[in-house]
C-alpha cells in the first residue's frame, strides 16, 4: 500500500471515529499532495511516487516544527502543543530518519570521496549528499554535521 493510499483509508478511519484533530492534519496532507499531483500533471493524471509524497510530508513536518519553535519563543505554549500533536501524525507516515551518527558517516565519507577540507568546500559536499539523503534525513540535520565536519 502506498503512503497515499495510507493517508487516504486513514483519513476514512477518523472520520468515522470522529477524530477531529487527525481528520483536519489528514485532510492538509490530502490537500498538499493533491496541489502536489496538479502541479507534476502534464497532460492529464499524475501520480506521485512515495519518494514525491516524502518530499511533500517533510515539507509539512519543516513548517510545523518552525511554527513549534515560533509559538515557544513566543509563550504560546497552547499552539505549540497543537503543532506538536500534528507533527506526530505527519510522523507516522514518513519513512525513519537517519540518525545523527549516521548522517555523520555519511558526510565523512562524502568528505573523503570530494577530499573538502574547509568550510569552503561545504557545497562540494553537500550537493551529492543532499540527494543521496533525500528524503531520509532532515537537511538543516546535515548542513549542521557537514559545518562540525569541515570546521
Amino acid at each position: 500500500m502506498s503512503i497515499k493510499e495510507q493517508i487516504l483509508d486513514d483519513l476514512k478511519k477518523a472520520m468515522k471515529e470522529k477524530d477531529a484533530d487527525r481528520l483536519r492534519v489528514l485532510r492538509s496532507l490530502k490537500a498538499k499532495i493533491l496541489e502536489k499531483e496538479i502541479s507534476e500533471r502534464s497532460g492529464g493524471e499524475a501520480t506521485l511516487s512515495d519518494e514525491q509524497i516524502v518530499e511533500v510530508l517533510m515539507k509539512a513536518a519543516k513548517q510545523r516544527k518552525e511554527s513549534i519553535d515560533q509559538f515557544e519563543k513566543g509563550g504560546r505554549d497552547e499552539l505549540a502543543q497543537s503543532e506538536k500533536k500534528e507533527l506526530s501524525v505527519i510522523e507516522e507516515y514518513m519513512p525513519k530518519m537517519m540518525s545523527d551518527d549516521e548522517i555523520r558517516a555519511a558526510v565523512q565519507q562524502q568528505i573523503q570521496k570530494t577530499g573538502a577540507s574547509s568550510l569552503a568546500d561545504m557545497g562540494k559536499v553537500m550537493g551529492p549528499l543532499m540527494s543521496q539523503l533525500k528524503g531520509k534525513a532532515d537537511g538543516s540535520a546535515v548542513s549542521r554535521i557537514t559545518k562540525e565536519e569541515l570546521s
